[in-house]
């Protein structure tokens, strides 16, 4: 077995050029981890935020980019069990993604069943933990409500479109462009409106009743909208902040339809290995079964993740973008 792997590590904060394809040890797993073949990483905008040091800085570099991927079974920590050397995992929140051996906490490492695609398997996790909890534990959405998802052609809006679908409600998606609103249409929004005019469509969908829920990860840009298009007593959930997080807000603009917010963060709802074990289960099921669809937008190399930080971090994909971490290092 090798001595040493490749690996994309950030070497500085900075530019996507700070990522550099190195050979680094092979990892041990010590007490309770895993050592993981990866086949495909994820790349996310978290990737982003982290390699360029944006604060709260998570990671001190130099280290292996990546919390999103997935792989078999190489090695097995002590005190680890319910695995076998072989095992296909995928996991969505553990740092070191960007190689070809990672170690991963097994608490963090979810089962994939064989008929999920290693695609599918390394793309869903990041977004779709994140869109089961808002749509299950925040407010579980039920048949007929009709609810308003921002940002609908992006990872989160577009899975938050088709679980909507999948349970009943009518689903009033925001865009930025021609090209994103026929994406979230793709992914089952029955109306499409840009940021300018969404309070207007949404009173005039609802007969200016408002939407039950609406799931906002903009932010400032889109706060005082997002309350105004609720109905009484609406839910407002604020899982993000693309767009910046407001500075203040007057809770006096909830008072006149009893609106209630929140802002959930996924660690919550995580929180232990069943939880999160739980929830993987049911977004692999919703593959298997037709429910969900994961669109993958671009594959890179371990050589070229540079370019696919360059991607992700211009908007323009129309998909996951994923790094296969096996093979040569031309795509």
């Amino acid at each position: 077995m090798a001595d040493t792997i490749r690996a994309a590590v950030v070497v500085a904060h900075g530019g996507p050029e700070v990522l550099e394809l190195q050979n680094i040890p092979a990892p041990e797993p010590a007490e309770g981890e895993l050592v993981v073949e990866t086949t495909r990483a994820g790349v996310n905008f978290r990737d982003i935020v982290d390699r360029r040091g944006d604060p709260p800085v998570l990671f001190s570099p130099p280290y292996v980019g990546g919390l999103e991927g997935m792989g078999r079974v190489l090695k097995i920590g002590a005190g680890v069990s319910g695995y076998s050397v072989g095992d296909r995992v995928a996991w969505g929140t553990n740092p070191g993604s960007y190689t070809e051996h990672a170690l991963i906490k097994a608490i963090n490492a979810v089962p994939v069943p064989e008929s999920v695609s290693d695609d599918q398997a390394a793309g869903v996790l990041a977004q779709g933990l994140t869109a089961h909890y808002l749509t299950t534990s925040v407010h579980s959405i039920a048949e007929g409500e009709t609810i308003l998802v921002h940002a609908g052609a992006g990872g989160v809006g577009g899975l938050l479109i088709q679980i909507a679908k999948h349970r009943g409600a009518t689903v009033i998606a925001t865009v930025s462009s021609p090209d994103k609103a026929e994406r979230a249409r793709r992914s089952g929004a029955d109306v499409v409106a840009d940021y300018e005019n969404f309070v207007q469509v949404v009173s005039d969908e609802t007969d200016g009743r408002g939407v039950q829920v609406a799931y906002d990860g903009v932010g400032a840009p889109t706060l005082d909208g997002t309350l105004s298009s609720l109905g009484v007593r609406g839910l407002g959930v604020f899982f993000g902040g693309s767009g910046g997080s407001p500075e203040t807000l007057d809770f006096n603009k909830l008072a006149p339809k009893s609106l209630t917010i929140c802002r959930p963060v996924l660690p919550h709802f995580v929180a232990s290995g069943e939880e999160l074990r739980t929830r993987a289960a049911q977004l692999f099921e919703w593959i298997q079964s037709g429910v969900l669809e994961i669109p993958i937008g671009a594959t890179f190399s371990l050589a070229e993740a540079a370019e696919a930080h360059r991607m992700v971090e211009s908007r323009t994909t129309t998909g996951k973008v994923l790094l296969n971490t096996v093979g040569s290092t031309e795509r």
